[in-house]
This record gives structure tokens, sequence and C-alpha cells, in this order.
């Protein structure tokens, strides 16, 4: 609820306030508690999850070392017939002429039992003839490094033996070695199939081992292996058929840079891992090292947090109802006691100044009970006081009255003996300055060298103190004079002006307008004019522009003369601030030309003449306000 103040606006009930403050309090801490447990919760999950896929990753890499491990148990047991199966290639190499192309590589083939396949690479690295179709035109020069490897061994003369590795197109597990033929045009390569050998036994059951891996981890949907050329090794029965052609160009990228990669699709809901295996071994010349593409579905974790936030936030919502419905009557009791003693200071105001305050249980309610009873005392004290006091001042009110009368006559007929005084000293001081500038002039012009600007100088005194003397005059004027603002031609005014300087190049650029100002607006263009003769030289050039913005005038009087410094400009129309030069008289004039332009309702300020250049020519600026057809 609320009530009407003194004056005459709503003022809501301390308790409504307080259960508003209870309420505004409760909300955001039940909120922040709700966000901050929830964020707690959902980092732990995700903690969980990123532990739980980096233990997969682990046993990937555990899983993958440890066959190949076993698998290098048996690279050195076949080296000798490997190396033995070359005899009849070289032997065939020769009777074709040593022409691959006239080679009888199936016949080659079958004497070596049909369990080996041979390779013919030429010198760009491309398999160019070949007893195992899917390998044909396989360019080993997209593998840099192995591509350098397998030119060393075509421009040696040795037998190599390299790793047993896992073809791609089978998934079976197969031994290679190499031998250069004796031109060294060609680099020979046999690829012996292990699963007679025994070799097989460590053959990886990657479906077991996905199987594995799933059970420990849910989230996983699938696991890939690639070699290093970017094609899956690890096709099984129970996948879909994947042509071993197609090339996975991150898993090629991983293998290249060595580092792993993670893809994240929030689409579809998944994040791919691509995990480096190094299994290189830098005595052989194929790096047997895999890329593990392991996809994770996040779509359950997601589901998770999002019951999770809409828990927390049903609970946040009934933990604020319940807050709501708590402070409204906790709000009434906590301020029972304030609204009695409201009660009570409101029949106190109303005139019972003898009504009695309720006392109320607490201490800090009790001092102010009081607190209150002392101040009604001292009010009534107050009250006695004021009705003996009121007499008092009735009685000199009316001998005051008299008083004040007495003391204006006698300030009236001050102000007319000062003004008198002041008109006498003015008028004597102008004819003693008149009659001693003459003289002054007079010395100047009979006198030479030292002596002449003796007087020189004391003539720039003179001239200053008839300145300052008409400045005195003018500011009286100014001060006295009451007269409202009037119609006046500033064309007029600024020609007349003009034609008091005819030594001076002076150019007037304006037209007849109309402002508002009195007779005193000739002193504004005097002062400034003036001061731009005096401070400009001798061959100073002023500048006079009036502009019309809207309903102002603006009025720029500009000179060539030194400018004024930035560090003077703030201070220049105060009263009594001159400026550095040596000229500069008692610092009236610009104060006269400030209090007459703001009296006119216009504003002053010192400006360059070229912005941001002032030692390039003075600028002052002033405005006038237009004068309208009520004014004519």
């Amino acid at each position: 609820m609320t009530t009407a103040g003194g004056s005459g606006r709503k003022v809501r009930r301390f308790s409504t306030c307080l259960m508003l403050v209870m309420i505004l309090i409760t909300l955001p801490v039940v909120g922040l508690i709700s966000v901050l447990d929830y964020r707690q919760v959902e980092q732990g999950l995700i903690a969980d999850e990123d532990l739980l896929r980096e233990q997969t990753e682990k046993s990937v890499i555990q899983e993958i070392s440890l066959v190949d491990a076993g698998l290098n148990l048996f690279d050195d047991t076949l080296d000798q017939r490997m190396e033995e199966g070359f005899i009849p290639v070289l032997a065939e190499y020769e009777r074709a002429g040593r022409d691959p192309a006239a080679m009888d590589l199936s016949r080659v083939r079958e004497e070596l039992g049909g369990e080996m396949n041979i390779y013919i690479i030429n010198a760009s690295g491309i398999i160019e003839y070949t007893t195992y179709p899917p390998d044909l035109g396989l360019d080993f020069a997209e593998i840099p490094y192995f591509y350098r490897r397998i030119t060393e061994l075509r421009l040696g003369d040795t037998f190599s033996a390299d790793r047993i590795l896992t073809e791609p197109a089978s998934g079976e597990l197969r031994k290679y070695a190499y031998m250069p033929s004796p031109d060294h045009r060609y680099l020979f390569e046999l690829g012996l199939d292990c699963t007679a050998t025994g070799v097989d036994r460590c053959d990886p059951q990657y479906q077991t081992l996905k199987e594995d891996l799933m059970r420990l981890n849910p989230a996983l949907e699938g696991i890939r292996i690639y070699d290093g050329f970017g094609r899956v090794i690890n096709v099984t029965d129970s996948e879909d058929p994947y042509d071993p052609a197609v090339i996975n160009p991150i898993a090629r990228e991983v293998f290249e840079a060595k580092q792993g990669r993670t893809l994240t699709d929030a689409a579809a809901g998944t994040i791919t891992r691509y995990i480096f295996v190094d299994l290189s071994d830098p005595g052989y010349a194929s790096d047997v090292s895999q890329i593990v593409e392991l996809t994770y579905n996040t779509t359950p974790l997601d589901t998770q947090l999002a019951e999770m936030w809409f828990g927390h936030t049903i609970l946040a919502v009934f933990a604020s109802l319940i807050a709501c419905c708590i402070a409204f009557p906790a709000s009434r009791r906590i301020t029972r006691p304030v609204r009695e003693i409201v009660d009570d200071v409101n029949r106190i105001a109303a005139g019972d100044l003898d009504h009695q305050i309720r006392i109320s249980t607490g201490t800090e309610f009790t001092r102010l009970e009081e607190g209150i009873g002392t101040m009604v005392d001292s009010l009534k004290e107050y009250i006695r006081r004021l009705r003996e006091s009121e007499e008092t001042a009735r009685e000199y009110s009316v001998h005051l009255e008299d008083q004040v009368r007495e003391r204006t006559a006698e300030l009236e007929e001050a102000s007319q003996m000062a003004n008198l005084y002041l008109d006498i000293m003015v008028h004597d001081i102008n004819n003693a300055n008149t009659i001693a500038i003459g003289y002054t002039q007079l010395l100047v012009d009979a006198l030479e060298g030292e002596q002449q600007e003796i007087a020189s100088e004391m003539l720039s005194r003179l001239e200053q103190s008839s300145e300052t003397i008409s400045g005195v005059a003018t500011l009286r004027r100014a001060r006295e004079s009451r007269a409202a603002l009037t119609r006046v031609d500033l064309d007029r005014v600024i020609r007349a002006q003009v034609a008091n300087f005819p030594a001076v190049l002076i150019q007037y650029e304006g037209h007849p307008v109309a402002v508002l100002a009195d007779d005193l607006l000739p002193e504004v263009f005097a002062n400034l004019l003036g001061n731009a003769e005096k401070f400009g030289g001798p061959d100073v050039g002023i500048t006079i522009r009036v502009e019309e913005r809207g309903e102002e005038v603006e009025v720029s009087v500009e000179d060539t003369g030194p400018g004024i410094p930035d560090t003077v400009k703030m201070d220049l129309f105060h009263r009594f601030r001159k400026g550095e030069c040596r000229l500069a008289g008692a610092g009236l004039g610009l104060y006269i030309c400030r209090m007459l332009i703001e009296r006119y309702g216009g504003r002053i300020r010192a400006d360059d003449r070229v912005r941001g250049e002032p030692g390039c020519g003075a600028a002052i600026r002033f405005t006038l306000r237009k004068a309208g057809t009520d004014h004519e």
C-alpha cells in the first residue's frame, strides 16, 4: 500500500519496502546458489567425461603399441626369406631386357609360392607395375619422408627389409622388403602375406578392441585406424564396406604434423578425436605410425546437463516462491514497532503534544521512542520561547522600517556625492592628461636618441592613463545605465568606428542588420579596434566580419598581429587581467567588452585568426541577438 506525501507524490509503506528489499536480496541469492551449484556439477560431469575419454585414448594407444611390439618380434625372422625372394625378380628383369613392361610378374609370383606380391616403383615414387591391383599407381612422392628413403634405396646397392604393415584393403598383415634394380632406374618391392607365417597371432582384433572400448566408454560411437596415407586399415566384417583408395585428409594432416586434432560437430552432437600413435623406427623405411579416429557422442552428456539445469531452475523457482511467502509476514512483524511510532508521531504532529509514545520491545526502538519524547519536550520549550520572542520582534519591526528609510536616504546621498567626486576627478584628470600628452608629443618630435625613447615611453604611459580613465567612465556608465535594450543598426555602428581609425587598414565584410543593444555598443568596437591597432604593429591588417546564425549575429574582429597565446585566452576578459606585451593597458577594455556583450545576451571569446596557429594573428568573436519586429 502507498500513502500520499506532503508534496502529493505516492510514498510506499516501510513494510512494503522492507518486503521488496527482502525479496530482491533473496531472489539473486537463490539464483546465484543455483547457478554455482549447477556450474560445479557441470564441471564435475565434464571433467569425468574428459577423464573417461583420456582413459579410452590411453587404452587405444597402449593396445596398438602392444600389437606393434608383438609384430616387431617376427620382423627379423622373415628378412632372409624376403632377400631370397628377389633372386627370381632380378632374373626376370634381366630376361625382359630391363623393361618392366615385358616382365611376367604373375609367373614370378607363382614361382615365389604365391605368398608374395611384386611392386616396381619408378624414379618418381609411383608404383608403375604390381601384382597387387589395389596399390597400382600409388604415389609415394606425396609422403616426402618415405619418398626420400626409397630414393636412397633405389640409388643404393643393398637389400633392405621393412616393418610388418597392415594392408588397408584387406586388413591383412604384410612384410615388405626393397631391392634396387641393377641400373638403379627402379626399386623392386616384395610384399609377403604373413597369414601363413604365424604372425597373424599378433593381428589386432579391431572389432574386439572397439567393443571393449565401447563398454569402457558408452559415449564412444566408432573407431577407425588410418595409416600414414590416410587410408583405413581396420575394416572388419561387422562394418560397412569402405573403399581403401579413399584418403582421409584430416588423418593425413595429423600424420604429417605428428600432432592430434579435435573436431566438434554441434549439430550432429559428436566430438571426433584424431590421435597420432608414434610407432616410427629410424631403422626401417616405412613409418608404421597410425592415426586413430575416435568418435564420441555428446548427446547423452548434453541431455543430462539439460535435465540438471531444468531441475535446478525448478528448485530455484520453488525456493523463490517460498521466500516471497515468508517475506510478507516477516516484514509486517519487523515493522510493527515502526508503525506504532509513526501513529504516535502523527498524533503529536496534529497538535497533541501531551500524547505519550508507546514503548516497544527492542533496545533500538526504546532509544528511538525516548529520543522522540525528549524532542517533543524540547519542542514545547521552543514554542514557549518562540511566542515570547514574537512580541519582541513585533516591537522591533516597528522601529526597523524607520531605520531602513534613514539608511537608504543616507546611502543615496553618499552615492550622489561619490559620483560627483568621480565626475570631477575624471574631468580634471582627462584635462591634465590631454595637456600632458600634447606637450609630451612635442618632446618626442623635438628630441632624438635616448631622450626621444624616454619621451616616447612617457607618452605611452600617459596614453594608458587616459585609456584607464576612459574605461572607468565607460564602466560607470554601463553599471548605472538601466535603460532597456533597443534596436540598433549594427552596420552603422561598425562603419562609424572604422572611420575613427583612418591610419589603419581595416576591411569590413558585413551588411545591414539590426541587433538588441544600447548606446554603449560603439565602446565594444572602439576597444577591439584600438587593441588590434596597438598590439598588431605598424603594418597590421584588421578584418571585421558579420555573419548571421539563426537568431544570432556573430561578429569577428581579426588582425594579422602576433596573436594571443593559448595560456592567456582563458583569463583575457577578466577585470585587471591584461596581456603579456609591454603595451598592455590596465586590463579594463576587454572586461568592459565582456560585460556589455553579456548584458546584450551574447557571448565573447578569444580565438586564433588561423585555427590552431596562434602566431598568425588574433580574432575576437562575439554574438549579439537579432532585433525582431517587436523591437522596431
